[in-house]
């Protein structure tokens, strides 16, 4: 049975989320409060919100968990070859929360397969903005002859960094921005990417699932750990544009 919470009630364990045999797994409570607040306590437990507009907010822990291992990143042959035009040519940029607010607007208006409308409603875009304003929630953009091609933005706490949504509006784009924030994590000791869910997409990208558990166990680790000072640019991709061993380990030939 799904929690209702109410102003002030903790979350239940995360051991109470609705299991695969539901109609709705990784379901753990529901309620109106969208603080930076509860957020932030959310974060910390490994629960997420995600709803659409008209609902309550529902909270989510699914079991096993897709993340993104830094060092997983696949990195294939022509995508290498367009990291590196990426540093060598002027046209391209790559820029840090230039415009956090409007990296989730783009995030809202793409289109995905399968989906009507979105999750990132007018409270999403205001509850992020309080965390982006207090240093905890991050864009990265890529831009490309002077306009925003893509990006992603998400939750930073610690050493854990929580991905929310991804956009591109040219081939690429928002794969640029992941890369810059995979070496970005790779030089900060930012160990794991959380995901939230399972996509054919992010398993191409060198994601995978973990057990719920697993993950949990990070977490609390991770977001207790000093909080890296969040600087990049272009130059952040120089290791994975002309890679290493273990980066050709993870090369693919397309």
């Amino acid at each position: 049975m799904v929690v209702w919470l109410e102003a002030n009630d903790p979350f239940p364990s995360v051991d109470e989320a609705l299991d695969a045999s539901s109609d709705a797994p990784g379901l753990l409570a529901a309620g109106l409060d969208l603080s930076p607040q509860r957020l932030l306590a959310a974060y910390r437990q490994g629960i997420f919100p995600w709803y659409s507009q008209g609902q309550p907010v529902l909270w989510w822990s699914p079991d096993p968990r897709m993340v993104l291992r830094p060092e997983n990143f696949v990195v294939s042959h022509n995508f290498r070859k367009l990291l590196r035009r990426v540093i060598r040519e002027d046209a391209w940029e790559i820029r840090l929360d230039a415009d956090f607010p409007a990296v989730m607007q783009a995030c809202a208006e793409a289109p995905r397969r399968g989906q009507d409308g979105t999750w990132i409603t007018p409270a999403i875009v205001a509850a992020y903005r309080a965390l982006h304003d207090a240093g905890l929630a991050h864009s990265v953009e890529t831009f490309y002859e002077g306009e925003r091609v893509g990006g992603l933005y998400g939750v930073a706490l610690g050493r854990m960094f929580y991905g929310e949504s991804m956009f591109a509006r040219r081939t690429d784009a928002s794969k640029i921005a992941l890369a810059a924030l995979v070496a970005f994590a790779r030089t900060h000791a930012i160990e794991v990417i959380d995901c939230q869910q399972s996509t054919a997409h992010l398993a191409s990208l060198g994601g995978g699932e973990i057990p719920r558990e697993t993950f949990l166990a990070h977490v609390k680790k991770a977001v207790m750990a000093p909080a890296p000072v969040w600087r990049l640019d272009k130059q952040t991709l120089s290791a994975l544009a002309y890679g290493n061993a273990a980066d050709k380990a993870h090369e693919v030939s397309q």
